[in-house]
């Protein structure tokens, strides 16, 4: 998430809650929709109204943590479901949530370019994939250019003497970029992934409990005094480091991007899964895909899409991300995280 706008980055999608009344056949039937997501979600109010309008259900939703905590309380409460849809399962904990039942089947109809995001192994179609991001190390291209030094590229060069004290980035434990991270790693090197830590805390990376952490308080770009000019962020963030001679000062380093993809689904056991369909092929929609970079600073997967201007020329994405498949994040992940958290805690 860029600095800039972070700071908006705050639930703005609550709404009236409606009355459940009854239809003609004297069967319960809720005039509203639940949506259950993370404390990033926004969905501008123009569209909020719009969904309502068209669907005639109120739109509920009830948010908190980041895209692990949701998986983790859609989990505990499968059994007896928070609300009718979620929105925000990204593929880091996809696999749980479908391992464990959380979601129903429903086959949305998908725009243009975006069945390629859908999740390996989801043979029902139980997500639907709505947004995508890739989280890669970026770099403060002005302080490199003042110190005159090349900014590193690859993920060897962050465990390069050169560097030392230099990268910032939120743990894997603790944040969903951090997790996104330790993938990329485990992508990249894998059995000896232990091994790359092992020298990129050797070499003084530093690391945060959350992304705002790491990009506001010690990234040099960040806003405030921070003093490491390399930092985990997002191949989005580039589009909101403007200078005023119209040139991105912060660059993403392509070669070490994790995509991850953001999906909607309608909750096994929902009390309204008519409404939560029609909530889930809302999110799809040309408005709201087109909402996405500005509201959520992520990537629509409708590629018809048009982007921003400065998305265009500045938010570069990765042609070939770092990739772990789900089924292998869903069995080691626990492993990995403990095997993580003794390397960075030694």
């Amino acid at each position: 998430m860029p600095a800039l706008v972070a700071t908006v980055l705050v639930l703005t999608a609550c709404s009236t809650v409606g009355n459940d009344s009854g239809d003609e056949t004297g069967e319960e039937k809720s005039d509203r929709v639940v949506l259950v997501t993370h404390e990033s979600f926004v969905l501008p109010k123009r569209l909020q109204r719009q969904f309502e309008q068209q669907s005639g259900y109120d739109l509920v939703v009830r948010a908190s943590g980041d895209a692990g905590a949701l998986t983790n309380k859609l989990v505990l409460t499968k059994d007896d479901p928070l609300g009718d849809a979620a929105f925000g399962v990204d593929n880091t904990f996809a696999s749980r949530a479908l391992d464990e039942g959380v979601f129903a089947a429903y086959d949305a109809t998908l725009p243009e370019g975006a069945d390629q995001y859908l999740l390996p192994g989801d043979d029902e179609r139980a997500l639907t994939p709505v947004d995508n991001a890739s989280v890669c190390v970026n770099v403060d291209d002005t302080w490199f250019a003042a110190h005159d030094q090349e900014p590193p590229a690859t993920l060897d060069d962050l465990a390069d003497p050169a560097y030392r004290d230099l990268f910032v980035t939120s743990g894997a434990a603790t944040s969903s970029p951090g997790m996104a991270f330790l993938l990329a790693t485990i992508a990249e090197y894998g059995d000896e992934w232990p091994d790359y830590w092992e020298r990129l805390m050797d070499n003084g990376a530093k690391l945060t409990d959350g992304w705002s952490d790491a990009y506001q308080v010690d990234f040099t770009q960040g806003g405030g005094k921070g003093r490491r000019p390399i930092v985990l962020s997002y191949d989005s963030s580039p589009a909101f480091t403007i200078a005023d001679d119209g040139t991105s000062t912060t660059s993403a380093l392509l070669d070490t991007c994790f995509r991850q993809v953001e999906y909607a689904g309608v909750l096994d056991g929902a009390a309204n899964p008519e409404g939560a369909e029609a909530l889930v092929d809302f999110l799809l929609t040309p408005e709201v895909q087109a909402a996405l970079p500005d509201s959520m600073y992520v990537y629509p997967v409708d590629a018809s899409v048009e982007l921003p201007a400065e998305w265009a020329e500045f938010a570069k994405q990765p042609t070939d991300p770092l990739e772990v498949d789900p089924a292998d994040i869903a069995e080691h992940r626990d492993e990995w995280l403990r095997e993580w958290s003794d390397v960075t805690s030694r």
